[in-house]
């Protein structure tokens, strides 16, 4: 069974809404690089168990995200978040070298406030 990485930003997101035992498997198997034997036999249960329960987890967290939608959401606002930052560097820069307005300066700073405080 090939490790999907996209599992683990989904288990981010919707890990709570997976019963107990999926979330420690996905837990085990994506987070603490245990294979599907080595969590049976710590679990007590069959390899096969095991799968099952990992690939009923992939499956929920997939299916809630095509519902709902938030790691697809939260990767836009990043990416949009980026490209403003970019920006106001661009106009600082431009301004520092050219112009050296106060009121530019200001908005940049406030800008670049208001993006660090969504990265937190």
């Amino acid at each position: 069974m090939a490790k999907n990485l996209d599992v683990v930003l989904l288990a981010d997101y919707y890990g709570e809404m997976l019963t107990e035992n999926q979330r420690k498997f996905i837990e085990y198997y994506y987070n603490d690089d245990l294979s599907l034997s080595e969590i049976a036999q710590n679990e007590g249960i069959t390899r096969q168990g095991v799968r099952d329960a990992v690939k009923r987890a992939e499956a929920q967290l997939y299916d809630m995200e095509n519902k709902l939608g938030f790691a697809e959401r939260s990767r836009k606002v990043n990416e949009v978040l980026n490209s403003i930052r970019e920006s106001t560097e661009a106009i600082n820069n431009y301004n520092m070298s050219f112009s050296l307005s106060r009121e530019v300066n200001d908005a940049v700073v406030s800008i670049k406030s208001a993006i660090d405080s969504l990265d937190e």
